[in-house]
């Protein structure tokens, strides 16, 4: 397999100087060497990102993710080691790189893609395209420096990706844009794959990262702790990166600390806890959570996964629109409402998350921390996890229809009480376990 870059013993370093006046000028005016440190952002970097795959670059804050993206965009220069790219580059990495703020959008794009490679006759060619993809063609005669910095995003990531580029490298700053704009550049990035593109992300998203990308790499502290299948990656960096730490119910939480979610209850209509529904029931999901101190914007987030750990739904506050100013030291809780949950019958896991305001750093997760059962019940389809109300019509030419009875709400309701048997059953065994495990640890003290 070709390879589209190859990253070989990488190392980048950064001094660090103990006082802030020990600069040059402060070395001059003081007479004095300047006292600093050397900081190691990258340590050792070896492997190679092959030609028409999406490659991720994960870690936390402070990992070297974007140094060593820059490096690869030659924007910085490694100390050891080499890096080869092999094809036409463009790399969007910070908000209004590449634009000069007192020219107007249309102006910006003619710079932008000048220093991107292109000539003014292949710009003109893709002017129209450039500015419908942003969205922004309202402003785009309008001076940069009155952007927003999503439109800023946008307009800059138009003009990348229309380069046409043979590696695109893209940082953290989709995050600024909208949902809407985030779901065109998904779309873009898929055509750029089968294209035969190469692209190479940074990104806190990780379900994002195991659904979009094939390969990832995992930093921590300027080294490589492990390159592979994405989705591989994304498991080892939730559960060892984090250092998560098992929780009563079988789930697991990492995260910064400054608060936690304690606890995830499934409510019904009547505000009472279930732990079974039927398909297309109204629930509540009830978050508890336990602030350590006064927490700026905190994002709220919640997720269902099935049994074997596909992503189902998510949904997080900034989303909803349910951002609150701060939280304070002390107990809270949330309830995020569902209308009907349309799932099919089946286990599922229900987590939860707090973020900061940025969405760059997770606060608390709990992982997996609530289980429930969606019993067969009317309305229930004939496979997958959700269900979407649909019907069969309009068949041409017209023919005569057998006459069939779709299952009943009787059997839905025998098939209901057989679950609700079998689930008592688990339980009662369950507790039987563990209070003989109880008993024979009393025996053996």
């Amino acid at each position: 397999m070709t390879n589209a870059i190859t990253i070989n013993d990488v190392s980048k370093r950064f001094r660090v100087y103990k006082d802030r006046n020990q600069s040059l000028k402060g070395t001059f005016l003081k007479g004095r060497r300047a006292h600093y440190e050397d900081f190691w952002a990258l340590q050792d970097i070896t492997f190679d990102i092959p030609a028409g795959k999406t490659f991720g670059l994960m870690g936390h804050n402070g990992s070297g993710k974007s140094t060593l993206l820059k490096c690869i965009a030659k924007i910085l220069t490694p100390d050891t080691g080499s890096i080869n790219a092999t094809g036409r580059m463009a790399a969007m990495l910070e908000v209004g790189s590449g634009f000069h703020p007192e020219l107007s959008g249309r102006e910006n794009i003619y710079l932008n893609g000048a220093i991107l490679g292109m000539s003014p006759k292949e710009i003109d060619s893709k002017l129209d395209a450039i500015i419908d993809f942003s969205g922004v063609e309202r402003f785009i005669d309008q001076p940069v420096k009155n952007y927003s910095s999503g439109m800023y995003v946008r307009l800059g990531f138009s003009v990348s990706i229309h380069v046409e580029p043979d590696i695109l490298l893209v940082d953290e700053v989709l995050a600024v844009g909208d949902l809407e704009f985030q779901n065109k550049c998904m779309e873009k990035f898929a055509q750029l794959k089968q294209d035969g593109r190469t692209v190479v992300v940074v990104s806190h998203g990780l379900e994002q990262m195991r659904s979009f990308c094939d390969q990832a790499a995992w930093l921590d502290h300027g080294k490589l702790v492990e390159v592979g299948n994405a989705a591989q990656v994304v498991d080892t960096y939730s559960d060892v990166a984090h250092q998560a730490i098992k929780v009563e119910g079988g789930g697991t939480r990492f995260g910064t600390g400054q608060a936690q979610i304690t606890k995830i209850e499934v409510l019904d209509e009547s505000g009472a806890p279930v732990t079974m529904v039927r398909p297309g029931q109204a629930v509540n999901i009830r978050l508890d959570y336990e602030a350590h101190e006064r927490i700026e914007e905190p994002v709220f987030g919640v997720s269902i996964d099935s049994r074997d750990g596909v992503w189902v739904w998510g949904l997080h506050g900034r989303d909803a629109g349910f951002v609150p100013r701060y939280i304070e030291p002390g107990r809270g809780s949330l309830q995020v409402h569902i209308p009907a949950l349309n799932l099919s019958p089946g286990s599922f896991t229900i987590s939860a998350a707090i973020q900061n305001k940025e969405m760059t750093a997770i606060i608390d997760a709990l992982q997996r921390g609530r289980r429930f059962d969606v019993l067969p019940g009317p309305g229930m389809e004939s496979g997958g996890i959700v269900i979407l109300g649909a019907s069969y019509g309009n068949l041409q030419p017209e023919r005569e229809m057998l006459s069939i009875t779709p299952r009943g709400k009787a059997e839905f309701d025998q098939l209901a009480r057989e679950q609700i048997r079998l689930a008592e059953e688990l339980r009662k065994q369950k507790e039987a376990e563990r209070e003989a495990e109880q008993n024979q640890d009393g025996a053996e003290g």
